[in-house]
């Protein structure tokens, strides 16, 4: 991507760095509780490693293995070293692309909602490590990246980079594609989609919820190829083979690939995101089309 010349937004809430927000509400009274049961639980070798198991609880924010996620910095790739005559590190570096590609993301839906008579309240992201309290609750990186309606965020760990290399979608536009995605979301809440789905869903059965889920999740991928036709259109941000890595960070994420690569078979009734063809698939109808009218994906998948 071309990205190093973008506008950097001013709507990124940086909070790495600070403490994990797990240690209080998640540990009923954080830690002064872990050190009063101290005396009681050394007396015993079981006792010793009850101990170390809440101080990792405590230290992590209630994920065992959110240490292992940084073991090593996120990069954008080969190819998008930072500037010479820079200090910047690796995690800092990706945080300015956030900043750009996010920035970028304004000027699409801000154009494309002036255009409809309406106006873009922009979202804030939130840069975050291991753990992070929204007002939809407590999230842990496990997560992955999410947005919240209640309070109009996006959260975003850096270290998904790497877990999206792990899945095989590397680059720095498939990871752009992640934030535009949950933009969409944001797009969906201003649009007022989110709060009639939640409501659907709260009134449907298991199967019926999962397949509006599927719905909304799809759309926020179309818009997400919205995004991209005008970042490419307009501002020429697309390298060759960017939208290849869209698209394979789009399949990466499907309900059906995650089920196989977690061991188990294929349910589709149990899907919340949709299989990777359809990802795929909505993600491109949006960037080969750029109009957000060919995103409804609750007609389109109403009657299959």
């Amino acid at each position: 991507m071309r990205w190093r010349k973008g506008r950097r937004s001013s709507n990124v809430e940086d909070r790495r760095g600070e403490p994990s927000p797990g240690g209080g509400g998640g540990m009923g009274g954080g830690l002064g509780n872990l050190l009063a049961l101290a005396p009681f639980l050394l007396r015993s070798k079981k006792g010793w490693l009850i101990l170390l198991a809440l101080a990792a609880l405590y230290y992590f924010g209630g994920n065992l293995f959110s240490g292992s996620r940084h073991t090593e910095p996120p990069s954008l790739g080969p190819d998008s070293q930072t500037a010479p005559g820079t200090q910047a590190g690796p995690e800092d570096e990706v945080a300015q692309f956030v900043s750009v590609v996010l920035a970028d993301t304004e000027d699409t839906w801000g154009n494309l909602f002036q255009q409809a008579g309406s106006q873009y309240v922009t979202p804030k992201l939130v840069l975050y490590n291991d753990a992070v309290r929204s007002a939809c609750g407590l999230s842990t990186a496990a997560v992955g990246p999410f947005y919240c309606p209640g309070d109009a965020k996006v959260y975003l760990d850096l270290s998904f980079l790497n877990e999206l290399k792990q899945l095989g979608a590397p680059g720095d536009f498939a990871f752009a594609y992640v934030i535009a995605h949950e933009v969409g979301h944001h797009v969906q809440n201003l649009m007022g989609t989110s709060e009639k789905v939640q409501q659907a869903r709260m009134r449907a059965d298991k199967v019926t919820a999962n397949r509006l889920s599927v719905m909304l999740e799809l759309q926020a991928d179309c818009f997400a190829g919205v995004w991209a036709f005008y970042a490419h259109r307009d501002r020429n941000m697309l390298e060759p083979g960017d939208i290849e890595e869209g698209l394979r960070a789009a399949a990466a994420v499907g309900d059906d690939r995650l089920q196989r690569r977690s061991g188990h078979a294929v349910s589709p009734d149990a899907f919340t995101h949709g299989s990777a063809e359809q990802r795929a698939y909505w993600f491109r109808q949006g960037f080969t089309t750029g109009d957000v009218n060919k995103c409804n994906t609750f007609a389109a998948l109403a009657g299959q």
